[in-house]
């Protein structure tokens, strides 16, 4: 992205595609509410965690398929609330719900960069 090198393992780009779907379901969430979201502290793709090394076994993709399930089904029910006329609406200088649909769909980056695993 940066030219910056980077460590990647399984655990790890599932936590930053979490993090990333999370962090933008919680801009949606406070655009709809005409709120100001929380800053983004995490601590990013430049640090690998102690856990981001654990063995990354067949259970542990089991519950990151269902987690990503549900992420993924929580923007849907989202979107599906807030109904077709918001996804375009302006946000005052935020992109608005349908470029953040658009942006989040491109999460896989972080996936491709652990390679196949089989």
């Amino acid at each position: 992205m940066d030219g910056h090198p980077n460590t990647w393992t399984p655990h790890k780009a599932l936590r930053r595609i979490a993090g990333h779907l999370l962090d933008h379901l919680l801009e949606v969430e406070a655009l709809l509410a005409g709120a100001a979201a929380l800053p983004d502290e995490w601590h990013g793709r430049r640090v690998t965690l102690d856990a981001d090394w654990a063995r990354f076994s067949e259970p542990d993709y089991d519950e990151a398929c269902s987690r990503l399930r549900r992420l993924g089904r929580w923007y849907v029910l989202r979107y599906a609330a807030a109904g077709p006329a918001a996804w375009d609406e302006p946000r005052a200088g935020a992109w608005t719900l349908r470029e953040i649909a658009e942006h989040v769909a491109g999460v896989r980056y972080y996936a491709e960069q652990v390679g196949t695993l089989g």
